[in-house]
């Protein structure tokens, strides 16, 4: 049996549906150049006061049911050219951020931001790394690739980063958990989809990967890392 609706309940979804009501998104008044106009500086104002991906379907509560997210995305980028950010497409959705060569600036101002994740140790960072590339994984199995026990304070910790969630239980003897990453691990990447992660022949070549007989056997290694 559902609980009953409450007051505040009925006063919120109220007022979400007055505003969709309220919000011209179609502004036949306008002028074409000053309507498309309009639909951008809507589509950029979302997309910066969002803390997260604003997906298509999101975007298009704020502008004509005709208007093309993806030229009006084209457009904001074409604007943007020349600024220290950028719109980017990751984890299914468009997100401001800012461009890569001024990241060295960013970090010697000691500015505080609210994009960046939390600190992650050298182990932490390849276990997520594991857990990305061979999920869904169980904690045992991570444990035959670094041919030690991956704690379940690691674990906790990923998990508390938000960027590992709860997989299918395993097939095998007990059924244990299983480990995948989610889409704040995504965002948190700048990827669009794990196909984004570099080819494992690529970290090999860098050093960060080696296999010893067949891919059961991947050693996962970090510079610094305990013994």
């Amino acid at each position: 049996m559902s609980e009953p609706e409450t007051a505040s309940t009925r006063r919120g979804r109220r007022s979400t549906s007055e505003d969709e009501i309220l919000l011209d998104r179609e502004l036949v008044d306008l002028p074409p150049e000053l309507r498309w106009r309009e639909w951008m500086l809507r589509v950029e104002a979302v997309i910066f006061a969002a803390a997260e991906p604003v997906g298509r379907e999101t975007l298009a509560r704020v502008v004509g049911k005709d208007c093309s997210i993806d030229l009006l995305i084209d457009d904001l980028r074409e604007e943007l050219k020349g600024r220290p950010y950028d719109i980017v497409f990751v984890a299914g959705g468009w997100h401001h951020r800012t461009r890569p060569a001024y990241a060295s600036a960013i970090r010697a101002s000691q500015a505080s931001t609210g994009g960046g994740g939390p600190a992650l140790s050298d182990f932490e960072a390849m276990v997520l790394v594991a857990i990305a590339y061979f999920q869904p994984i169980t904690r045992g199995e991570l444990g035959k690739i670094f041919g030690k026990e991956v704690s379940r304070d690691t674990i906790a910790s990923l998990r508390n980063a938000n960027f590992l969630a709860s997989g299918p239980r395993s097939p095998t003897p007990g059924a244990p958990y299983t480990y995948v990453t989610t889409k704040h691990f995504l965002t948190a990447f700048g990827m669009q989809t794990l196909r984004d992660l570099p080819d494992i022949e690529a970290l090999e070549d860098a050093g960060l990967l080696s296999r010893q007989g067949g891919q059961e056997d991947v050693l996962v290694t970090a510079e610094g890392e305990e013994e």
